[in-house]
């Protein structure tokens, strides 16, 4: 077994410091993200919300709460399959980027419009990510499996090829 030195022995420290700090960071905003939903409770009842910065008046929601409440629901999910995205070490991750890019999408949509139609269009502008994310998902897969069962194509050509020739014979 060798010796580390002080330096070394100093640097592997703060590595294993700064993976317990990350870890810990993300287990606590994943232990403390349903708990936003809580976070309504302080924003008034009525449409109009008068603060020292700005006024926010509800168009569509019945409350500011409300509004809160559905903001709240769409960040929840986002945050917590965004932080799954970047820790998932799987070959399929890529494929949490479609309920992600909804999740976005609804949220902006939220933000912005404060319309009845948050949930309703949002198919159309989703189907040309997904149908790219999905192609790149099928060709990951397929060479991940190719790579498993050490599959050549050149080689099962090959085998074709040598069958043809066996059957003349028979």
């Amino acid at each position: 077994m060798a010796v580390m030195n002080q330096p070394e022995e100093h640097t592997k420290r703060l590595t294993q410091l700064r993976y317990l700090t990350v870890g810990s960071s993300i287990a606590f905003v994943i232990i403390t993200a349903p708990l936003l939903f809580y976070i309504v409770a302080i924003f008034p009842d009525g449409k109009l919300w008068e603060t020292d910065f700005f006024t926010y008046h509800s168009k569509y929601f019945q409350s500011v709460s409300v509004f809160v409440w559905v903001l709240v629901g769409k960040l929840v999910p986002l945050l917590l399959l965004t932080i799954w995205y970047f820790t998932c070490k799987n070959w399929w991750y890529k494929a949490l980027l479609i309920p992600i890019a909804v999740y976005c999408y609804q949220f902006i949509s939220v933000l912005f419009e404060d319309s009845q139609t948050v949930d309703s269009h949002q198919v159309y502008y989703i189907v040309p990510f997904v149908i790219i994310v999905l192609c790149s998902l099928y060709g990951i897969r397929t060479k991940l499996f190719d790579r498993i069962n050490n599959i050549d194509l050149s080689e099962l050509i090959d085998m074709n090829n040598q069958r043809k020739g066996w059957k003349r014979f028979l």
